[in-house]
């Protein structure tokens, strides 16, 4: 994908129907703001990642949680752009997308790092264990917890209160691409390099693929699947 969706004067949630991949480097350097009854917290996205669709649609992503079809669980990936899906992993972490593509069409963007640039204050509050500013939200679980969502935000409007998304004046200069983190089997290799960060950005996260399972115990489950690590 060399070519990116044109901005100029079009709705936001227009622009968010477009392709995933075509639109993660549009989202660097976006602000998401959350204002909760604790306060506000915006963070500048740096580091997002790209997921499609189920394995019978038109662009199959095995990485993805909607690859072996619609659930419960994963429903928000299939519907409005700029609606959110958050999800609970690991038995202790949440973590945020923004869905993409037309209605009906499973797509969403990741988000898994950002620099928070407002409330600071409310995300070190919620993020104790983080020892600098640029390890408040270095990591979706992260992300996720500075700005207090949790799977009770999944569906919600992220166009609207008590929410809000700006993009940046155009499309960030320096960034780089790359498999994506701790994605297991094929969806995690350089076929699908679609993970986009800011180059050089102190608040990306660490590169880490996916674990070999073992064969003496069962996989843990983590996505609607359990087949790959998001």
């Amino acid at each position: 994908m060399n070519e990116y969706p044109s901005t100029a004067g079009r709705p936001l949630r227009e622009i968010l129907t477009g392709d995933a991949r075509e639109l993660a480097p549009l989202l660097l350097g976006a602000v998401l703001t959350h204002e909760s009854r604790e306060g506000p917290v915006s963070v500048r996205l740096t580091e997002v990642e790209a997921y499609l669709g189920p394995e019978d649609s038109l662009h199959p992503d095995p990485g993805s949680h909607t690859f072996h079809g619609q659930t419960p669980r994963n429903a928000p990936m299939f519907g409005p752009a700029g609606h959110l899906y958050v999800y609970f992993t690991y038995g202790m972490h949440h973590c945020t997308n923004i869905v993409c593509g037309p209605e009906g069409v499973a797509s969403a963007l990741l988000l898994r790092a950002g620099e928070i640039v407002e409330g600071v204050g409310l995300a070190q509050l919620r993020r104790p264990t983080s020892k600098t500013p640029a390890d408040l939200a270095r990591g979706p679980a992260r992300l996720a917890k500075a700005l207090g969502l949790t799977t009770a935000d999944s569906g919600r409007d992220a166009l609207a209160a008590p929410f809000r998304l700006v993009l940046p004046s155009g499309p960030a200069t320096e960034l780089s691409s790359g498999p994506r983190v701790g994605v297991s089997g094929a969806g995690g290799s350089d076929e699908y390099a679609w993970r986009f960060w800011l180059t050089g950005d102190p608040t990306v996260s660490a590169y880490k693929a996916a674990q070999p399972r073992s064969r003496a115990r069962k996989p843990p489950v983590s996505g609607s699947a359990g087949f790959h690590k998001r």
